[in-house]
């Protein structure tokens, strides 16, 4: 592979905390992905906003305005991990398909691409820019955009299961799947837009868990433990 697009979820950066940042797990990312680099693989990140925010804090709070918030989280962490990564050596941009002052700049595909092949990590936060699509969505339409080779989403679970396991401590773990399965069964392993846009896209997807050791790494060098996406 020649270019990723890492999708990291917000749970999985706050770490046992659950809410916020745990700066030893930011860190661990970010000299993960210095390690990517060094071996000239262009690097792209998305990354959710559910440290800070998941869904509207009640029935009376308007969807449009909680999911602009979401997506506001989502440009903090990327603000913060881009630092993070700064401080490992890495040059960042954060691009974002709305204005944020000073802080992010306009989404441009060539742009994008150009900063992509000199080596340097971009983030796309604020997700779509609209309301009602995920971040898992933006994460599928950007690698589609920047003709990423695949996507690696690194979650707070270590693959697909056949049941939750966290309630079933026999669950199955698969090491392969086929994304029209994700489709047909409304797996909820990624939203269904997101898993439907894929398919269309022929956008392969590796899932893993953020917290086992080097697994951003070993997804791109070998060692992979998580489960793989196919999308033939």
């Amino acid at each position: 592979m020649d270019r990723i697009l890492l999708k990291l979820s917000g749970e999985a950066l706050a770490g046992e905390k659950h809410t916020g940042f745990d700066e030893a797990v930011v860190r661990d990312v970010a000299k993960q992905v210095k390690a990517i680099c060094d071996k000239h693989i262009q690097v792209s990140i998305v990354i959710g906003g559910g440290n800070f925010w998941r869904g509207r804090t009640s029935d009376n709070m308007d969807r449009v305005k909680a999911d602009q918030i979401g997506m506001l989280a989502t440009v903090m962490n990327c603000i913060y991990a881009a630092d993070a990564m700064r401080a490992e050596g890495l040059k960042t941009h954060i691009m974002t398909p709305f204005a944020c002052g000073s802080m992010t700049e306009l989404f441009n595909k060539d742009k994008a691409i150009e900063y992509l092949e000199n080596g340097e990590v971009v983030f796309f936060a604020g997700g779509t820019g609209h309301p009602y699509f995920s971040t898992d969505t933006a994460t599928v339409l950007m690698a589609i955009e920047v003709e990423a080779d695949v996507i690696l989403s690194a979650k707070a679970i270590d693959g697909v299961y056949d049941s939750d396991p966290k309630t079933n401590p026999n669950a199955k773990k698969y090491d392969t799947m086929p994304i029209s399965e994700i489709v047909d069964k409304k797996l909820g392993v990624i939203d269904l837009a997101a898993a439907v846009l894929a398919m269309e896209n022929k956008m392969p997807m590796m899932l893993f868990g953020l917290n086992d050791t080097n697994s951003i790494e070993k997804a791109v060098t070998g060692g992979f433990t998580g489960t793989t996406v196919t999308v033939e």
